[in-house]
């Protein structure tokens, strides 16, 4: 052999050695690895965490749950829906919409089929389209509690306006629409000078 391939074998040689002297850093290595608990806590921190907040959600759940019911069929069941957020539906009995002013208050009453409750509405805003206007009937949606006395106490308050298409038959008739007040006379001058 010649010098050239004894110095070549010496190389490899070497070079088989240093490898094997050095740890293995590969595929091989980690296969050879335990792998480390910490993962399986996380796993299991991460499903008592979720549990938590599933738990919280259905038990906050119940009291946030807006039952709809027509009138009627509220007071028909009205042990069932004591104390609980309930939306109810009707029609505004034309006459009994009143409104104190200290403290701020609008009381009235609102009828499906035969069934009438009194509806009181601590607050001093209603929206425009409620307004008892004659020969207009105004449908109300009121959310709120039914309270032990039989009347319900709104938190909030929403008057249904007619369609425009039944809104223009109406004017075709002359009647005003229930949210268009009637507009003061120096107002009315004001706007026709400009």
């Amino acid at each position: 052999m010649s010098r050239v391939d004894e110095e070549l074998a010496a190389a490899v040689e070497a070079s088989e050695a240093s490898a094997e002297a050095q740890p293995v850093n590969g595929p091989e290595a980690e296969i050879a690895r335990p792998r480390p608990k910490r993962s399986l806590g996380l796993l299991i921190g991460l499903l008592v965490s979720g549990g938590a907040i599933l738990a919280l959600v259905f038990t906050n759940f119940k009291d946030a749950a807006i039952y709809s019911k027509g009138v009627d069929a509220l007071l028909k069941e009205q042990d069932k829906y004591k104390g609980r957020n309930v939306r109810v539906e009707g029609m505004l009995v034309k006459g009994t919409l009143m409104r104190r002013e200290q403290p701020c208050e609008y009381r009235f009453k609102i009828q499906k089929q035969d069934a009438v409750l009194p509806v009181r509405y601590s607050a001093c805003v209603v929206p425009d389209t409620f307004r008892d206007m004659p020969g207009m009937d105004v449908a109300v949606t009121a959310e709120g509690k039914l309270a032990d006395n039989g009347s319900f106490e709104a938190s909030n308050i929403m008057a249904k306006c007619p369609s425009k298409y039944e809104m223009q038959e109406r004017a075709k008739k002359g009647e005003a629409a229930p949210h268009v007040g009637t507009v003061p006379a120096a107002i009315d001058s004001v706007s026709a000078k400009q």
